[in-house]
């Protein structure tokens, strides 16, 4: 098994993890493991449960009836961004509220509120809430796998604009608003904490707008162009990581 294709097999579980330990995988991940990366019992694998850290593990049964691996000792690393960023996605169509929670995780964000707005389609309650939580959770968990997270982001529905968390410095993109990225650059690089608010489609209403002031958003525009509702939170990220 060479080490650069045992790299791209990481395997979230939310199991506690100890060194030497033997974990036994979910029917998910040992059919996972045998039919879609083709392994077999002696494959190096990786494994991180979201509390820090990561560790490589030999897969010492893989068949019909499941897996098992063997840890070795936990590798201390960190990829995780030195500031907390938090994306508060106004809720839009399905897909593009996945492509947010993809590539957000992906950029390093430590967590997500999707929030009804004023002109949000999207509704939510009940079952189908834990349906929807679920498959957004799923994506989350697939995209750290992929990416080298060793934590997870957390993400959360909000059935109305004004229980959206504004943790830390909090920041709602809005194409007019009076003050640019530019200037608030050097404001960013010393916060331990950043909430960003994306408005849906079309945008957020002058009420929305209101009431995310209220929380203590304040607007910022991020260039001279409309960007596209799930464009704008994976750009900000991007942005942030490069002057941090």
């Amino acid at each position: 098994m060479n080490h650069n294709h045992s790299h791209h097999c990481r395997i979230f579980t939310d199991i506690p993890l100890n060194d030497h330990a033997d974990v036994v995988l979910s029917a998910e991940q040992a059919h996972y493991l045998r039919n879609v990366m083709r392994l077999a019992a002696g494959a190096n694998v990786t494994l991180f449960n979201g509390y820090g850290g990561e560790y490589d593990a030999e897969v010492t049964r893989l068949d019909k009836s499941g897996a098992c691996c063997t840890l070795a000792t936990q590798r201390k690393v960190n990829r995780e961004m030195p500031c907390r960023i938090h994306i508060v996605q106004a809720a839009c169509r399905s897909e593009k509220i996945e492509h947010v929670l993809q590539k957000g995780t992906e950029l390093g964000a430590a967590s997500f509120s999707i929030v009804r707005s004023e002109r949000s389609a999207l509704k939510l309650d009940g079952n189908k809430l834990d349906v929807r939580l679920a498959r957004w959770r799923k994506i989350i968990v697939e995209a750290a796998e992929q990416s080298g997270r060793t934590r997870l982001p957390e993400v959360n529905w909000y059935a109305s604009l004004d229980q959206a968390p504004a943790t830390g410095r909090a920041l709602v993109l809005h194409p007019e608003a009076a003050t640019p990225w530019q200037a608030m650059r050097t404001e960013l690089r010393d916060m331990t904490d950043i909430s960003l608010a994306v408005g849906p489609e079309g945008g957020f209403s002058e009420r929305d707008l209101r009431t995310l002031a209220t929380s203590g958003f304040q607007p910022l525009a991020f260039g001279p162009r409309i960007m596209r509702t799930e464009t704008a939170s994976p750009a900000l990220l991007a942005a942030i990581a490069a002057i941090i």
